[in-house]
């Protein structure tokens, strides 16, 4: 039996069949259906399921479509991805609310279920720590949250920090200029949020008075935040001694969020992470929120996604994978280039 979907103008079969109908062969593909257009009524030919999930997802690109959402790669495979889940309604009450408009009078509205309940927590919560793979919307939504708390007037500024933890290229003590110099490079990610909310005009002038200040995390001991929103990132990169100096700064009238990705951690050793920690001394405390993201929440381009699955597989087999018994040292003996074992000398060439 088939299904029938019927286009009420012109404009709605463009949207959603897209150029040369590629989200229609996107979803023959991803459903294992047939869609044939004749006239304004499609035939979604298939099994059952699949007909019925097809026809959410068209359903869902028409409305999107009418709102004024650009119906990208991305998008088309957020919505797969939740009809296969049954989760549409979801997706939709989640973009529903604009979280503030950005400088070009844009809406910045929340793209999964997960971002909507993150920006909820940020919303009600005087602390919030949110745990997340990278392209997740972690900082971004803090910064846009934090912009309408500062047009609301609930807030005076915004302080945004991070570690000044390299990730493996720079050495602090090696890049060129004055410490404000050393440290930029470590606080860029910040600034890219802070231009892509505000402007970059606005940005600057924000930060030039004062309203908006960017620092490393160092720079927050011995103050006192008040009538702030605080937004501390990279948090993975900071031990649990620090996040504990960086939250007890919390003044009258501010609020503070803690973002990170505790597979991406850049200190010596992963057990000085502290961010896990934080959250698990934390949770369940009288207005502290902890939310975790998962690999379903990023919205980054389409790859980072599959990038993240993929580091999560492997992640995963590696933790079921039987581990050989080390081997025993023995400092007479070395390996060569060929692999051989060769007796160790310790004459050195002058």
């Amino acid at each position: 039996m088939q299904r029938n979907f019927v286009f009420h103008s012109l404009e709605e079969q463009q949207a959603v069949f897209g150029t040369q109908d590629i989200w229609a062969k996107k979803l023959e593909t991803a459903f294992g259906v047939t869609l044939t257009l004749r006239g304004d009524t499609v035939d979604i030919q298939g099994d059952e399921t699949p007909k019925a999930m097809t026809e959410a997802v068209l359903k869902a690109m028409i409305q999107l479509s009418k709102q004024g959402e650009d119906l990208r790669e991305d998008m088309v495979e957020r919505l797969i991805e939740e009809a296969r889940e049954g989760s549409l309604d979801s997706l939709f009450k989640a973009m529903d609310n604009a979280v503030t408009l950005n400088y070009k009078g844009l809406p910045i509205k929340c793209k999964t279920f997960g971002q909507q309940n993150y920006v909820e927590m940020l919303r009600e919560k005087a602390v919030t720590i949110c745990i997340g793979p990278a392209g997740t919307g972690k900082t971004y939504l803090a910064v846009a949250q934090a912009a309408q708390e500062l047009k609301d007037g609930t807030i005076e500024r915004i302080i945004m920090s991070r570690p000044a933890i390299e990730a493996g290229e720079e050495r602090l003590g090696f890049l060129p200029g004055d410490l404000a110099q050393k440290v930029d490079p470590y606080l860029r990610p910040l600034y890219d949020a802070l231009r892509d909310v505000f402007g970059q005009e606005r940005a600057d002038k924000l930060r030039e008075n004062g309203t908006v200040e960017v620092a490393p995390l160092a720079y927050m001991r011995g103050r006192t935040l008040n009538h702030a929103r605080i937004i501390i990132d990279e948090g993975q990169n900071a031990s649990l001694s620090t996040l504990k100096m960086a939250l007890t700064r919390l003044g009258e009238n501010s609020k503070m969020v803690l973002t990170g990705d505790v597979t991406q951690i850049d200190l010596p050793k992963i057990s000085d992470s502290g961010l896990t920690r934080c959250a698990e001394i934390l949770r369940g405390v009288n207005g502290i929120g902890v939310i975790h993201l998962t690999n379903r929440d990023v919205v980054r381009n389409k790859i980072v996604k599959d990038i993240v699955k993929a580091f999560e597989k492997e992640e995963a087999a590696r933790e079921v994978r039987p581990q050989s018994a080390p081997r025993s040292y023995d400092k007479n003996r070395i390996r060569t280039v060929d692999g051989k074992e060769a007796p160790h000398d310790d004459t050195r060439r002058m």
